[in-house]
């Protein structure tokens, strides 16, 4: 656990936001609610567009599901599969690009497919997500997006997919595993050069989040902010945001761009 608990959003100081170049958040229960956005949250982000702030979205979610929202969202990107594929849609053209080449993405997919049927069958109960036929380069399974794992379920299919050589990390609603050294932290320092020609200073950025698998930016962003859903999750994380704000999901993401849009003399 983080010796530090976060402190309320609102002590945020204005001095302390003016350095921002952009934002980077999570998208599930952090932007939205039961898949879809919180009008507070899509409003936030075309106020940050509006503002030039840029904001790019990193997810555990597939590219496939990703796909409408990165060519509708005013965001400069969305990382899908934590961090394995970047969608990008400049004048409307989606486009993918991945940190894997095709050949590593083929050699994996059959490993995956293994682990995801050694799940199903050593953890009673357990089901892949919904989404899993977008998925490129990962596996999920669901544990409360549409079916309930405990505690102990969850960490049998950590297990399993940690027994396969996989990274498993657990988000708001599934638990990902994939093959790879990739991650949220890395996806940050893959996407901003990309996307925004600039090279990735953390503390030019800004990182929002809900969940365990949000811990990496935790650990490493100077300036990270939990939504007040993240409660769900304190008691399993070794790393806290720096701050927590007083609403959940999209109206917690909204506070967060009011006070950034505000210091840079926004209204």
């Amino acid at each position: 656990m983080s010796a530090v608990p976060p402190k309320d959003w609102v002590q945020i100081l204005a001095h302390a936001l003016r350095p921002l170049r952009g934002v980077l958040t999570d998208i599930d229960d952090t932007l939205t609610r039961n898949g879809a956005i919180e009008p507070s949250a899509l409003n936030a982000l075309q106020q940050l567009a509006a503002a030039h702030i840029p904001v790019i979205a990193i997810t555990g979610r597939p590219a496939g599901w990703s796909e409408a929202f990165a060519q509708t969202w005013p965001v400069r990107g969305i990382v899908a599969e934590n961090g394995a594929v970047l969608l990008t849609a400049p004048q409307g053209r989606l486009e993918h690009h991945f940190t894997q080449d095709a050949a590593t993405r083929q050699a994996n997919f059959a490993r995956l497919q293994a682990c995801a049927a050694d799940v199903l069958r050593q953890v009673p109960g357990s089901h892949l997500a919904s989404d899993s036929a977008g998925r490129l380069t990962d596996i999920a399974v669901d544990h409360s997006e549409h079916h309930h794992l405990s505690a102990t379920q969850i960490e049998q299919v950590v297990s399993v997919m940690r027994a396969h050589g996989l990274t498993a990390t657990v988000s708001s609603i599934h638990i990902n595993g994939w093959i790879g050294a990739h991650n949220k932290w890395t996806a940050a320092q893959w996407a901003v050069p990309l996307l925004c020609g600039v090279a990735f200073a953390p503390k030019e950025w800004l990182y929002v989040g809900d969940s365990s698998n949000d811990q990496i930016m935790f650990q490493h962003m100077p300036l990270s902010v939990g939504v007040a859903n993240i409660a769900r999750f304190v008691p399993l994380l070794q790393h806290l945001p720096s701050y927590v704000t007083r609403g959940e999901r999209g109206q917690g993401f909204a506070e967060v761009a009011a006070a950034v849009l505000m210091a840079r003399g926004g209204d």
